[in-house]
């Protein structure tokens, strides 16, 4: 790969930023796509240079986390934000922060835990880009929250015409509700405004039960606690009959875990041979349930911003030579939890499909954005599995992917979209009704369609203004 400082002749201008010809592709492995340049700027003027100058399509790029083109397109110019990354402004008597959307999420933890503050919403590792988080509206494992759209108070974004517009809940709520979630399709978010949270002690505490009981478990025991930071559920392939609840639960007692922050030591908690003996069998598997049964009878006490700190080296290596280690997730209204569970047991047994683990988690209804996965309160299943790389696996997952689409919508629920792109046109319409109207949007904002990656292009939606 050859990494020049020139004049762009497809941008028609020069920027010293450095420009790369070059193959990208995400975390997977999976998803190869030549662009025409990769070009990094380090400040919102830079993007609106780019964006002006640009004749071609342009696409997005942070941590590169998603699994299925959303961050590229065939011969684009792809904005690599990771040196959009400044501080623009922080005020922690009122627990606000300003940043530039090219900074991970550590960046954040490492500037506001001095003063006692933690990240409201995010997901659980902190390698992901601040932009990407809000491109895909993530969630994490805190109870009484949701999307990170609630934890939104305004962003600036540049728009395809190079105006800068500044969103937020009550000034462009079209543009708000539109980009956040929006997977760039509207234009690049270079600076947002988030609520922060105070760093609190936790203490884990954890019950194994039937998958049967857990639903009234979690709405008798977590749903309402108020001292619940964190919380999730694991179920355990291969028979999926027993689910383990993990909560973080605010406490006074003392820490028996001093650090603040998790070690940035990777190698002290790379788990690539234990996900290796999970995905190899099912004596791995059941040998997984042993180690935990052992692991969570410990009730740790830490700081909830320790626990909100793990490095996506806990899950290395992603992807070898011919397999990789995918995710796909799913979300049900919470009543419909018994009627769902079922049939995504049956689905996956049905297919053989090698499951690691598959982690349940809770959200509160999205605020508004226009491709919701939150339309109400709900559960999300997070299936993360391993397959093999060939053209026929390939097709196989898909295969049951669509399985589990339909398994969703039958339940009212939805699935969620920075994952393989296996979702016919009729899925994703029916998961996201209102598609139609951000398509609408982009219509209008983004006339010559100059914002775009390979899930835009899949799903696009042509409309009449």
């Amino acid at each position: 790969m050859k990494k020049i400082n020139l004049l762009i002749s497809a941008l028609g201008f020069l920027l010293p930023l450095t420009v790369m010809a070059v193959e990208v592709n995400d975390v997977t492995g999976m998803t190869p796509i030549q662009v025409a340049a990769v070009v990094q700027p380090e400040s919102t003027q830079q993007v609106v240079d780019i964006v002006k100058k640009a004749t071609g399509p342009i696409s997005i790029a942070g941590g590169k986390y998603s699994m299925g083109g959303q961050t590229a397109i065939q011969g684009a110019v792809q904005i690599d934000t990771r040196k959009l990354n400044h501080v623009i402004d922080f005020k922690p008597e009122q627990k606000l922060l300003t940043i530039e959307t090219g900074a991970t999420w550590l960046q954040v933890q490492e500037l506001i835990d001095p003063y006692d503050l933690s990240v409201k919403i995010m997901q659980s590792y902190v390698n992901f880009s601040i932009g990407g988080s809000l491109s895909v509206n993530v969630h994490g494992r805190y109870i009484g929250e949701g999307p990170i759209i609630l934890s939104v108070k305004q962003f600036k974004i540049v728009l395809a015409d190079g105006k800068v517009v500044v969103a937020s809940p009550e000034q462009n709520q079209d543009i708000f509700y539109g980009a956040i979630g929006g997977y760039g399709g509207l234009g690049i978010i270079t600076e947002v405004t988030l609520q922060l949270a105070d760093n609190v002690k936790v203490k884990r505490v954890s019950e194994a039960m039937p998958i049967t009981n857990y639903y009234q478990y979690f709405t008798q025991h977590i749903r309402s606690d108020k001292k619940s930071i964190f919380h999730n559920a694991i179920i355990y392939p291969p028979d999926y009959k027993r689910v383990r609840s993990v909560t973080y639960k605010q406490t006074e007692e003392p820490l028996t875990i001093l650090q603040r922050l998790r070690s940035d030591d990777k190698k002290s908690h790379n788990l690539e041979k234990p996900i290796k003996i999970v995905s190899s069998s099912s004596t791995g598997k059941n040998l997984r349930k042993l180690f935990d049964d052992f692991y969570y009878i410990k009730k740790p006490v830490m700081w909830r911003n320790y626990e909100a700190s793990y490095d996506v080296s806990y899950l290395q290596p992603i992807s070898t030579k011919n397999k990789s280690f995918v995710l796909q997730e799913y979300f049900i209204p919470v009543e419909q939890f018994d009627h769902f569970y079922p049939k995504l047991v049956t689905i996956l047994k049905k297919n053989k499909v090698n499951v690691i683990n598959i982690s349940i988690r809770h959200a509160n209804q999205d605020s508004g954005s226009l491709l919701a996965w939150a339309k109400s309160e709900v559960f999300a299943f997070v299936v993360y599995y391993q397959q093999d790389t060939d053209e026929l696996s390939k097709q196989h997952v898909g295969n049951w992917t669509r399985e589990l689409i339909d398994a969703v919508l039958e339940n009212q629920g939805s699935y969620y979209l920075p994952y393989q792109l296996h979702a016919t046109t009729e899925q994703f319409q029916r998961a996201y009704p209102q598609a139609e109207q951000f398509f609408k949007l982009k219509a209008r904002l983004d006339p010559h369609n100059k914002f775009s990656n390979m899930l835009l292009k899949r799903y696009h939606i042509q409309t009449v203004q």
